[in-house]
């Protein structure tokens, strides 16, 4: 039974895959070539990540598909209840990514506080020449230990990033309707493990109180962040949008950086990607990186596991 894993899978996920007496291959097709390539080859399950787009007429034209696997979280790129009426298996790795997304959102976080996205791009320009200049200009970095961090989404990659600001020392507040008390609980090397339980905020509740922001939520059909809500945000906010692109009003958040509302912001995902829009890709106030908050090592290779796992359990 053959696996076409289109925006790939790690070598341990493969390895599994072939002990299990599946063949697994790793071209990427071109969305336009990939039915014709799933009928070449008769592929019975197809795995994608966020490039590839798994929709209806794909569906209909790919008779030999038994499962679609989304290596990640959001399942948006794929047209998941009609895969289902299909009788399709439709699979996804909730929990694998959810340190790293975690992870790159503090990243965002602490550059975002003490200036490095800016810095980093000026000290190779002006460091020799302008040192004691830049020193000054970025002397007002603020901490984020006793700072409050207003989470919107709570499932696994909110929790997750629940649990290292509690751990930098910040208050955590979260909305969401689908979770209305959630137990934390935090363990440490040493085996000692601690416990926090924490209830849902109402979504005006949490723009008061917030210092910072940060996105976990699945892409909407309507902002979750606009103008109305940059309006009752505390003044100087930062914002870190790992989520999905469109979740967050681009343009009301330029306008919010340029009045001062908001302090900096962090993008890892855009409403036009894969190519953002200019205006925010040039804003000095924007710390960007390129849609990798699941892209690390280890998490790769617990997506690979996990795919595997459930492909095995499901097909063979």
């Amino acid at each position: 039974m053959k696996i076409l894993a289109n925006d790939g899978i790690s070598q341990n996920g493969i390895s599994a895959l072939e002990k299990s007496g599946f063949e697994v291959l790793t071209t990427t097709v071109a969305q336009e070539q990939l039915a014709h390539y799933i009928n070449e080859h008769n592929i019975a399950a197809l795995l994608v990540r966020s490039a590839t787009k798994v929709r209806q007429d794909l569906i209909d034209a790919c008779p030999s598909l038994k499962l679609i696997g989304r290596g990640g979280v959001g399942m948006d790129n794929i047209d998941v209840a009609y895969a289902k009426e299909k009788g399709i298996h439709v699979i996804n790795t909730p929990a694998a990514s959810s340190e790293s997304v975690a992870e790159l959102v503090f990243a965002h976080l602490f550059g975002g506080a003490r200036f490095l996205y800016d810095a980093n791009r000026n000290m190779p320009l002006e460091g020799d020449s302008n040192f004691k200049a830049l020193k000054k200009s970025y002397s007002k970095g603020t901490e984020l230990r006793g700072k409050t961090l207003g989470i919107f989404g709570f499932g696994n990659i909110g929790q997750a990033t629940a649990k290292l600001a509690i751990g930098a020392g910040m208050k955590v507040v979260y909305c969401d309707p689908e979770v209305d008390q959630a137990n934390i609980e935090i363990s440490f090397f040493d085996g000692q493990k601690v416990n926090f339980n924490l209830k849902n905020t109402q979504k005006e509740d949490l723009l008061k109180q917030a210092d910072y922001i940060s996105m976990h939520i699945p892409g909407q059909d309507n902002y979750v962040l606009g103008k109305s809500e940059f309006a009752k945000m505390k003044k100087g906010v930062g914002i870190v949008n790992a989520a999905r692109g469109g979740v967050l009003d681009e343009v009301a958040l330029i306008e919010a950086l340029e009045n001062g509302t908001v302090a900096f912001a962090g993008l890892d995902v855009y409403e036009s990607e894969p190519k953002p829009e200019i205006k925010i890709l040039m804003h000095s106030s924007i710390s960007l990186s390129p849609h990798i908050g699941a892209a690390t090592l280890e998490a790769q290779e617990r997506i690979g596991l996990e795919l595997a796992d459930q492909i095995i359990s499901l097909l063979n």
